[in-house]
């Protein structure tokens, strides 16, 4: 796309991915007129939303905040799937795994009670007659929720764009934005390479690379690397007719996964560890640390042995941390037309479509309809 030295719009959009991407599409439906800027050309495997799956769960363990706002993503990620002809929305089900004590299950099951979500609390016997493929421990516990299952996260940043593009955004990619300053009191200066733009209001979306973006803010994020992988699984056992989606919490790691879909194998990772990485850094290079197929063998081995067959394919992703894992979303603290969205901490993607229908909003009314104030920057002292 041919566009002039500057260029001037009412949103713009720094970072296309899961939020930037979303919140793209909502603003240009409401005909605001919205500039896109990535430094990638979107889905791609340099951020947060690679690897083709994402869970969303409704109970949830990161607390019951939460679940307003991930019910109302289920509804607008199901709208997504009806407006577009891409599949986004999997019901594989969710199932937790954990010792009974688990804070974790605990903050799940209490969600669900709040909230009256259907959630099954199984013993270790009915957990193995249910899904022979898992191997648990007595003292362990699931937590089924049948209505839950999974996000094919490069369909749905496809749908997101196809509707921004459609209704007059533009998508300006693999062109990373080198300095975002305030130009007068109405208007924020963006500039790139090659180009400047001048927006009434800026949303700041570029996960790992938003601290280099805003450099003088000092946001207490931290980018790190993660490694998943799909091994080799009998589909008998572990396929999407015999296998939710799941994750296993035994009081001193965490892993997430899903059944293998069209015969890729099981997918597992990792929610805790990882390396600390500059984000202009990370590639993809799967098996630079011994850890990365260790670690997940760890799980495989323990809960899910038949699953632990040939790595099939391995990758990683990027997950931008806040010190207590719950996200940043707030307008900056002295520039109110610039908002800010990251520090999604490893459990963002499912909130994209809330995000980026509470973005637009944030963007044209200068407040949301949801309660945000576990998102502050002043939790900080910001």
């Amino acid at each position: 796309m041919h566009l002039k030295k500057e260029a001037y719009f009412d949103v713009a959009i720094i970072g296309a991915g899961t939020m930037g991407m979303s919140a793209g599409a909502f603003l240009a439906q409401q005909q605001v007129n919205t500039v896109l800027i990535d430094a990638f050309d979107p889905p791609h495997n340099q951020a947060s939303h690679h690897g083709d799956t994402r869970m969303i769960r409704h109970a949830y363990g990161e607390g019951r905040q939460y679940v307003t706002l991930v019910k109302r993503a289920q509804q607008l990620w199901e709208e997504l799937e009806e407006q577009t002809a891409y599949k986004i929305f999997e019901k594989t089900g969710v199932l937790g795994l954990g010792p009974q004590d688990s804070e974790f299950l605990q903050e799940t099951i209490a969600a669900a009670k709040k909230y009256e979500l259907p959630l099954e609390i199984l013993n270790n016997k009915e957990v193995k007659e249910r899904w022979p493929g898992f191997s648990i421990p007595d003292h362990f516990i699931g937590c089924f929720e049948a209505e839950s299952g999974l996000i094919y996260s490069d369909n749905a940043i496809k749908a997101y764009k196809e509707i921004a593009i459609k209704n007059g955004a533009e998508l300006i990619t693999n062109t990373p934005v080198q300095h975002i300053a305030r130009e007068d009191q109405n208007t924020i200066k963006i500039s790139t390479e090659n180009n400047v733009f001048y927006a009434k209001k800026v949303i700041v979306s570029a996960g790992a690379w938003v601290s280099k973006l805003l450099p003088a803010l000092k946001l207490p994020i931290h980018p790190t690397r993660k490694a998943f992988g799909w091994f080799d699984a009998p589909d008998t056992l572990y396929d999407m007719a015999n296998f939710p989606s799941f994750y296993v919490e035994d009081n001193q790691h965490m892993c997430y996964g899903f059944p293998s879909i069209d015969g890729a194998g099981l997918k597992i990772g990792r929610s805790d560890g990882g390396q600390g990485i500059d984000p202009n850094q990370h590639k993809q290079n799967f098996g630079q640390y011994e850890t990365d197929e260790d670690e997940l063998r760890y799980f495989l081995k323990a809960y899910m042995p038949e699953a632990n067959g040939a790595l099939n394919q391995g990758k990683t992703c990027l997950y931008t941390i806040s010190p207590d894992n719950h996200f940043i979303i707030d307008h900056h603290p002295e520039h109110e037309n610039i908002i800010i969205a990251c520090g999604f901490s490893g459990h963002g993607f499912k909130f994209g479509s809330v995000m980026g229908e509470l973005l637009s909003q944030l963007a044209v009314d200068g407040k949301s309809s949801f309660d945000l104030s576990i998102f502050s920057l002043k939790r900080f002292g910001m």
